[in-house]
């Protein structure tokens, strides 16, 4: 789980990556759609869509001459898990502590 954690949150942490994440929220599109709004070449483009692939959010396929990519949303809930444990545990340590900073002090 870990390993997968990494990966998501290294596909995550760069706007770019977020911005394609973004794109696909609105179904398939080719390679040079995708691309088109960033400002940089086709080959660094393609690292960005690996990063999102090797995480799980994302895969692709040829249709012809064109690649088409595919958003996987539910590779996030590995993350959202991993979120949710972490706020479970900070809340309860928040709650702890708000026990007693409350509590009356003689």
């Amino acid at each position: 789980m870990a390993n997968n954690l990494d990966h998501l949150f290294t596909a995550l942490s760069d706007p770019t990556r977020r911005a394609v994440i973004a794109q696909l929220g609105g179904g398939e599109a080719p390679v040079s759609a995708l691309a088109q709004p960033h400002d940089m070449a086709l080959p660094s483009f393609l690292k960005h869509l690996a990063q999102l692939e090797r995480a799980g959010l994302v895969t692709s396929r040829k249709v012809g001459r064109t690649r088409i990519c595919t958003l996987h949303p539910e590779a996030l809930s590995t993350a959202q898990s991993w979120l949710d444990q972490q706020r479970a545990v900070w809340e309860g340590k928040l709650d702890r502590l708000d026990a007693l900073l409350s509590k009356d002090t003689p």
